[in-house]
């Protein structure tokens, strides 16, 4: 018997405490009869400044995930996001591998990291050398780095924006965004990957492909359209740019 209201799937999607940008961005490529369901995993850090403190920070949310998956599956998810940020990075390729897979042992269905999903997206559009926006201090960017190298990516350049607390991270205005985007690009890049789910990087992912002519690849629709399509739904719109429209 399926949900009256979610006929078709119902969504998990596992964010931080303080992100506010995941929810919106995810809810506004929902199609119908899909529904998102959102388990939240507590986050007090303040400052992330700090080596220790970010170190810190990244443990007691790898720790968090676990809870916050218990508490979402009492309801029948289908499909579960992994709406966090450098976690799903951690451990290089084959390190997040194996910790989808613990995951998805615990839920018991199919998990989506946002690091698989770019990967995934990458290899649709032939994508060999990129470029990288995060939001993070310089040990989260290295963490970022390896996977994308282990992958087999060349990172031509890597841009991150040091935001000093979980909360700053959503409040980065999106002239902001586009303007490290044209940093970043080049005729020596294939494609532009942002990471950091609480950069609120949509909109300015799909006109920045527009304007520049190749993939700008925006991590939270981009794990969106895995996870439909993991799921087997081919809808398809103008949403999420190139990629849900022709992949």
């Amino acid at each position: 018997m399926s949900d009256t209201t979610g006929y078709r799937a119902n969504i998990g999607v596992i964010v931080p405490s303080s992100n506010t940008t995941v929810q919106p961005e995810c809810d506004d490529l929902r199609p119908f009869g899909i529904t998102n369901h959102i388990g939240r995993v507590t986050v007090k850090t303040g400052s992330i400044a700090d080596p220790a403190a970010y170190r810190a920070h990244v443990e007691l949310m790898r720790q968090g995930i676990g809870s916050a998956i218990e508490q979402l599956m009492t309801a029948p998810i289908d499909h579960l996001i992994m709406g966090v940020a450098i976690e799903t990075f951690q451990g290089g390729y084959e390190g997040a591998a194996r910790f989808r897979e613990q995951l998805e042992a615990q839920a018991k269905i199919r998990v989506t990291f946002g690091s698989e999903a770019l990967v995934a997206a990458l290899r649709k559009f032939g994508a060999r050398r990129i470029a990288v926006l995060t939001p993070h201090q310089p040990e989260g960017d290295a963490v970022v780095q390896t996977y994308f190298e282990e992958a087999g990516f060349e990172v031509a350049r890597l841009l991150g924006l040091k935001c000093a607390k979980p909360t700053d991270i959503a409040r980065v205005p999106r002239a902001t965004l586009a303007a490290s985007v044209n940093e970043l690009n080049g005729d020596d890049v294939d494609a532009i990957v942002q990471v950091g789910t609480a950069l609120a990087m949509a909109p300015v992912a799909v006109a920045a492909e527009l304007m520049l002519g190749k993939p700008v690849l925006a991590i939270n629709p981009t794990s969106y359209w895995h996870a439909l399509r993991t799921l087997g739904h081919e809808d398809r719109n103008d949403r999420a740019g190139r990629l849900m429209r022709e992949f």
